[in-house]
């Protein structure tokens, strides 16, 4: 589901619009100037702000500047009522992705929203497969963006199912050596005879079995991008070889006394504490500090849970059959968000595999085991550091929907506010249409 901010001063004119995107399957938020809007945005940095130019705390410049700053791959469209040339080049020179002039049809707006998140996708496939728009995983995608231009050697340490080979494949492809190859090895794949040929290759007759000449893993990844993928599994005795090779750029086949010199970048990953088991002997010190010279890493899927209803979404339209679109009823997404997510986000695309095989068309809680929605049972929304209070807000009126069947005075009761600030608050989080639920 896209997502989309707001901004415009005009109460009716940001009611209308959200009302209007919320329509058409977006999650939205709405400010009503530039302070609110980029506190907002913080919290959630959305891939599209929708914002009027001129309001009484600032205006729309101030937010696309902020927010290009903060997220560069964000979309902005700037409205205004008082369209004008000069307007409209500083718009597009201070990076906004279209200027429309009020009023403005909103079928017009949603048509430029998709060709420019489209756009986007196009220019950035990385972000098409690294999804989510969480803070912890933006400053994770925009560090690797900044280092991607460098010939440095870069450690990925994340947890596993966290997506390391694809942060790795990202910075290859936002680096000089986009057009060379790619070569990836996983370390824990062989054992350690053949993991130095794998690397390093052979000449025939290097050892037995050994029928022919092969060049290794570094050698075919010259001009470009070697990984070693799970580097923490590579044995110990093998560790000095591996050393050399990455300080020199240069190594010997197995059965050769030639030297062999390359020209690459490496790009290691690991799921093990390398620090600890360097501590222990397990890891070479002068081997982790040459591997480690930017490190990076990615948040585990527990750290990020406001990016689960995307990556669920995403999931769902991957596995989908052809022509279908399933859709994840809100008692499913809350369950989502309360499990801890021991295998983060590649537990979660194995989830949703079995939920579309399951139920393709509309897909609930019936799809998930016992021990996957006892959380939703037993504890609520989990507290965690850096929970917004809208989050929080958000989901208390969710569960307490579902919990009334969608009658909206009883939900109003058991949360001792008004019917009005429910029907606002419905609209407001971008929940299913009015019609969806009903009232007393």
């Amino acid at each position: 589901m896209n997502q989309v901010l707001v901004v415009d001063d005009e109460a009716a004119m940001r009611t209308a619009l959200a009302a209007s995107f919320a329509r058409n399957g977006w999650r939205v938020e709405t400010a009503a100037g530039t302070t609110e809007a980029m506190a907002k945005f913080r919290r959630g940095q959305h891939p599209l702000v929708v914002t009027d130019i001129r309001m009484p705390d600032g205006d729309g410049f101030a937010v696309m500047r902020e927010v290009r700053a903060m997220a560069p791959q964000t979309a902005v469209i700037l409205l205004t009522a008082f369209g004008s040339v000069p307007d409209a080049v500083a718009a597009m020179k201070g990076g906004a992705c279209d200027y429309l002039v009020k009023p403005v049809a909103f079928e017009e707006l949603e048509r430029a929203a998709h060709r420019i998140l489209e756009r986007a996708q196009a220019l950035e496939p990385d972000r098409t497969q690294l999804i989510g728009h969480s803070p912890a995983l933006l400053r994770a995608l925009e560090r690797a963006r900044q280092v991607a231009g460098t010939d440095a050697d870069i450690l990925i340490q994340a947890e596993s199912g966290t997506g390391k080979e694809l942060l790795a494949r990202m910075v290859h492809r936002l680096s000089p050596r986009r057009d060379r190859p790619f070569v990836a090895v996983n370390c824990a794949a062989f054992p350690e005879t053949l993991l130095e040929s794998e690397l390093f290759g052979h000449t025939k007759g290097a050892f037995t079995g050994a029928l022919a000449a092969k060049a290794g893993k570094f050698e075919v990844a010259h001009g470009g991008t070697l990984l070693l993928d799970e580097v923490g599994e590579m044995p110990l005795a093998l560790q000095p070889k591996l050393l050399r090779a990455l300080q020199e750029r240069e190594f010997d086949r197995l059965g050769d006394t030639r030297t062999v010199k390359v020209d690459i970048r490496v790009i290691a990953t690991t799921n093990r504490p390398l620090g600890a088991m360097m501590s222990e002997g397990q890891f070479r010190a002068d081997l982790y500090y040459r591997l480690n010279v930017i490190p990076l890493s990615l948040p585990p899927l527990r750290e990020r849970l406001d990016d689960i209803p995307e990556l669920a979404e995403h999931f769902a339209r991957t596995y989908a059959p052809a022509g279908a679109s399933p859709k994840l009823r809100p008692e499913f997404l809350a369950c989502l968000e309360q499990h801890s997510w021991p295998g983060n986000v590649r537990e979660l695309a194995n989830l949703m595999r079995r939920a579309v095989a399951l139920s393709p068309g509309e897909i609930g809680t019936e799809v998930l085991e016992p021990s996957e929605i006892e959380a939703t049972a037993s504890g609520g929304e989990r507290l965690r550091p850096g929970l917004s209070l809208e989050s929080m807000e958000r989901r208390l009126l969710e569960v307490t929907l579902d919990a009334t069947g969608g009658n909206r005075s009883r939900a109003a009761e058991m949360l001792g506010v008004s019917l009005r600030t429910v029907r606002n608050k419905i609209r407001d989080y971008g929940l299913p249409a009015r019609s969806s639920y009903v009232h007393d």
